[in-house]
């Protein structure tokens, strides 16, 4: 005869309620795809939208709330949506705003995926793309057209780091009545305020994105993007778009990124440090045809970086460096795989420096005539100390790219 399992109905439907009031340095981690209703009438009056209740995990539980708001604090915006990655997040955008018929427009130094976004998904859904010159703000003015719907800016540009005249940029966009996007992974709120770039309130972006994978994470170990935006009826688009689709961030990523938001300042600056001097060894270096760091004087962008972030502003912990064209793209790989500290991999914004080689040429429409020709090695500086990165870097330089 077939025995029923033990009755755990008790400790299904356990009364027990905490006490309130316990506070602590992290908030606590709520995990739910259920949420609890006490009545009908609550079920059907509680409203997701405006975060004033809670309906649906995916809808966001305390949880989530919180790192969405300690990030509007952190970009400047008002209304946040958090999805699994940065790409995510572009992705995101792109989907809320544009349609058949409609057609973006995105800096050629864009973040690679970025434009591959365009070149397929988007175009098998009847969206038209144009790739713009980042570096002369009429490029983009004559490209926009009745259609333009939306403008992704990137700043620095992605690999290669050149500045644009952000500012302008986003006149621009204003004068055309066109939504602009930024990519504020590199800024991270902390370089810059995306939504106030002149200090005065009076010029900003519409929306921010950000790969939180990067510089909020901070440990390599996260992918968690955002979508920012201070105007409540962008929002409430972006917001809609996010829910049909279903994007969600886990309990445990959340907390990891709450747990690393307080020390981001600390962090940024001490890479910011970092990457300043390897890029100032660099320029000593002959190996080295070109410094691409939106701080130093010389480099692509550079008076358009002091414009938005001051004359001793933030610039984080990324750089690149174009290796002289006698070197080989064999002599370079045999330079990146000689290096101990620095890791191959990437991303950035972890404790771990990285350095990647790039085929700039695949990944650009063509060569831009402020880029010196060579190979681009890009860094990215953790959280070692600079002169234990600089011997790292000469003692490969000495055995394998030899002046």
């Amino acid at each position: 005869m077939a025995h029923d399992h033990p009755d755990t109905t008790h400790l299904i439907h356990h009364p027990y309620q905490p006490p309130a009031g316990f506070e602590a340095p992290q908030p606590g981690v709520f995990k739910a795809s259920t949420v609890y209703f006490p009545t009908v009438a609550a079920m059907r009056q509680r409203e997701w939208k405006d975060k004033s209740a809670y309906t649906y995990g995916l809808h966001g539980t305390p949880t989530s709330y919180v790192l969405e708001e300690r990030l509007c604090a952190l970009e400047g915006g008002q209304q946040c949506v958090l999805v699994p990655s940065g790409l995510a997040a572009l992705a995101t955008v792109a989907l809320s705003l544009l349609k058949a018929g409609d057609e973006v427009l995105i800096p050629d130094n864009a973040y690679g995926p970025n434009k591959a976004l365009a070149e397929s998904e988007l175009k098998h859904f009847g969206i038209t793309h144009q790739y713009y010159d980042p570096m002369n703000p009429a490029d983009l003015a004559a490209r926009i057209h009745e259609r333009t719907r939306l403008v992704w800016l990137e700043a620095p540009g992605s690999v290669s780091m050149e500045f644009p005249d952000l500012i302008e940029q986003v006149r621009i966009c204003r004068a055309h009545g066109v939504t602009c996007a930024l990519d504020n992974t590199w800024g991270a709120g902390l370089a810059f305020q995306p939504f106030d770039l002149l200090g005065n309130g009076q010029l900003g972006v519409d929306i921010s994105a950000h790969a939180l994978t990067k510089y909020p994470s901070g440990g390599g170990d996260v992918l968690m993007g955002s979508v920012i935006t201070c105007d409540q009826a962008l929002h409430l688009k972006i917001k809609l778009c996010h829910m049909r689709l279903g994007l969600g961030v886990g309990a445990n990523d959340v907390e990891a990124v709450l747990r690393a938001l307080p020390s981001i300042g600390l962090r940024y600056a001490a890479q910011d440090r970092s990457a300043r001097a390897l890029a100032q060894w660099w320029q000593a270096q002959p190996q080295c045809a070109q410094l691409l760091h939106p701080a130093f004087a010389g480099a692509p962008g550079h008076a358009h970086w002091q414009a938005v972030c001051g004359p001793s502003g933030g610039s984080a912990g990324l750089f690149s460096v174009m290796l002289h064209e006698r070197f080989s793209q064999e002599q370079i790989d045999a330079f990146c795989d000689g290096l101990k500290l620095f890791r191959l991999g990437y991303s950035w914004g972890g404790p771990v420096s990285l350095v990647v080689p790039y085929d700039l040429a695949s990944i650009r429409s063509q060569w831009p005539a402020h880029l010196a020709r060579g190979t681009l090695v890009r860094f990215s500086t953790g959280l070692e100390s600079s002169q234990a990165l600089i011997q790292d870097l000469a003692q490969s330089l000495a055995k394998h790219l030899s002046a």
